[in-house]
């Protein structure tokens, strides 16, 4: 990892309407940012704006406000070859390996689209990359030919990855990769996206749930919910020092490989009642549950704010502790 920002998420909301409810705020002024090299991990619950804020830095949402500058460029200001090279410089490895890949199209075509989109490798060098990104992944030449009903679900989430490799991006958005496989084939996967991130100098946004998993290939994470930002550290420091009351009954949450251990340590149990996303009150989106709220969380939302030297919190009570 340098020191160059490749990626700059400023203020960016993302809402939906829901017919006869309201409003429902996935994603709530999440300022963030990526540098060069660097791989980013973004945990929280299901239903947290996660994958919603993966999906809005690919430009498959366009968000209500804020802004995205990719090597200083806003996104949404792009046109022609600009714009076309930023989707060329920012993948995305789907969640579901199986709904992510046509089912009535052979692999070789599934990861060539991007070839023929962006004009790389014509002529034999096409196919010949095909069969190079395969191996690249750990798959052979004759998967080249078969359709993804034929695959395994660890075999399709490294065609995915092959798909995403292929026209040679700086920035994957990696949206629970891992999550829809067998747990022996996640360590698998695990291991082939560090090597490749080494090989080929890629920046990862990983997107996950599983916090004894993000920690061993996050340089920082960053923690969300409801669709907000609540904490933002170093990796090593999230584990260390985590700050926010949410946070700590996440990490509170990961087994302990250790019988002894795990059945004498504390849990962290959180009470209250889990806020509706639609048509979100003011304060703190986590107050209903904090053992520590007062008044003042119920009425204004906490802002981000650095406790530490590259940690950030969004706390009254850390603020003024």
């Amino acid at each position: 990892m340098n020191g160059e920002v490749l990626l700059e998420v400023k203020d960016v909301s993302k809402s939906f309407e829901i017919k006869g409810k309201g409003t429902l705020r996935a994603v709530n002024h999440v300022s963030l940012t990526l540098h060069a090299g660097e791989t980013l991990g973004l945990v929280g619950e299901s239903g947290c704006g996660k994958t919603t804020l993966g999906r809005t830095l690919v430009k498959l949402y366009r968000p209500d406000s804020g802004s995205i500058r990719f090597e200083g460029r806003d996104i949404w200001s792009l046109k022609g070859r600009d714009r076309l090279r930023y989707h060329k410089n920012v993948q995305m490895i789907f969640q579901d390996p199986y709904a992510s890949l046509d089912p009535l199209s052979v692999v070789s075509a599934s990861i060539g689209e991007g070839l023929d989109i962006h004009g790389m490798y014509p002529g034999k060098a096409r196919y010949e990359r095909i069969l190079e990104l395969l191996q690249m992944v750990g798959l052979n030449k004759e998967h080249a030919n078969r359709f993804p009903h034929e695959f395994s679900g660890g075999q399709r989430q490294r065609i995915g990855i092959a798909r995403a490799l292929a026209v040679e991006p700086k920035l994957i958005v990696c949206d629970e990769p891992i999550s829809a496989l067998d747990v022996s084939i996640q360590a698998q996967v695990m291991n082939l996206l560090v090597r490749l991130q080494k090989e080929m100098q890629l920046s990862y946004l990983f997107i996950t749930h599983d916090l004894s998993m993000v920690k061993a290939i996050s340089d920082r994470i960053a923690v969300m919910y409801l669709g907000s930002i609540v904490e933002l550290a170093p990796a090593e420091a999230l584990y260390a020092d985590h700050r926010h009351p949410y946070t700590n009954a996440l990490l509170s949450a990961i087994p302990i490989p250790d019988p002894d251990v795990e059945s004498t340590r504390q849990r962290v149990i959180l009470g209250g009642d889990i806020p509706s996303p639609v048509n979100l009150g003011p304060g703190c989106p986590f107050a209903s549950r904090c053992p520590k709220a007062g008044k003042v969380c119920t009425e204004c939302a906490p802002q981000l704010q650095e406790v530490a030297e590259g940690h950030f919190v969004a706390c009254h009570d850390c603020l003024e502790g």
